[in-house]
This record gives C-alpha cells, structure tokens and sequence, in this order.
C-alpha cells in the first residue's frame, strides 16, 4: 500500500469529516506540494524543537513527552487516516500525513534537542520512509488507519535507531 499518486483535496466529493481531515492532513501540512510527506515530517521536527526550547525540559522529560505525543498521535491517526482514505476513495492517499508526524515523533524520541540531531533524525526518517526496507513494506499491508500509520511507526523506529548511532560521532 504505497502513497498514490497525488490528487488534490478540491478534486475529492462528497462529504469530509473535518476532525478526521484536519488530523489526516496535520492541519493542511498534506497538502503542500511537492512531497506532502516531508512537510508532515519537518512540521513534527519544529514542533518537537519548539516545545523543547519552550518547556527547557530535561532529556528525560523531554524524551517522555515525544513518546507520549507520539503514541497519542499514532492512536488517534489510526481512525483518522481510515476515515480520510474512504472519504477520499483511496488506500493511502498522498495528503495524509498523520503517519509521518507520529513516525518522525518517534525518530526524534532519544535524539538531543539541537539542529543537527534534529536534521539527522529527519533525514534518516525521511529515507526509510521512502525506501521501506523489510520489514517495515510488511506493515503498510495491514488494513486500512492501521497500515497508513504502522509502516512510518515502524520507520521512525528504525530511525531513532540509526540517529542515535549516528548521533554519538556528531
């Protein structure tokens, strides 16, 4: 289940359930053009680094509160992200980028609240996004929400993994 090729919202009949909308497409991040995706990505990062330098949390708490959002975003994305495919009449449609912002969250869980970690997670987010390497194409088969959002769960575990790795050398 690969993101389809990119229709726009404008195009779509028919009635839009607004929370699912507004989640699914992270308050229009999906819509931007070109690569929806990486706008979904690079809004999560700025947020995370803003509420980081806001709140001047700890590691600790800081690292807490990105899995926290994390795992609330990914459960609401689920049901939002299978309502905006069917009203949308598509498995995995390009503007829904809910997925990327909770994959991306995840990536930047362990990762030190500056530029250049923050970078470093979204790029390696970013590529195994893309690229799905196994096992992570395994979870875009699951059904409907569930598929849309595990493969970038999956992604920005992989992520944090190699972020971190690369983290300690930069």
């Amino acid at each position: 289940m690969a993101h389809q090729p990119s229709v726009s919202v404008s195009e779509l009949r028919g009635p839009k359930t607004r929370w699912a909308w507004a989640l699914g497409t992270f308050f229009g991040a999906g819509l931007l053009k070109p690569g929806p995706g990486t706008y979904g990505s690079i809004a999560a990062v700025l947020l995370w680094y803003a509420a980081a330098h806001a709140f001047q949390a700890t590691f600790g708490a800081l690292a807490i509160g990105t899995a926290i959002a994390a795992i609330a975003i990914t459960l609401i994305g689920i049901p939002a992200s299978t309502i905006v495919a069917r009203e949308a009449g598509r498995e995995d449609p390009g503007f829904v980028v809910i997925d990327e912002v909770a994959g991306q969250l995840i990536a930047l869980i362990a990762v030190r609240p500056n530029w250049q970690h923050a970078v470093i997670s979204l790029v390696f987010f970013r590529l195994f996004d893309i690229f799905k390497p196994w096992p992570i194409r395994k979870f875009e088969a699951l059904p409907e929400g569930t598929g849309i959002m595990l493969d970038d769960v999956v992604a920005g575990v992989f992520a944090l993994v190699v972020a971190l790795l690369v983290g300690r050398f930069v």
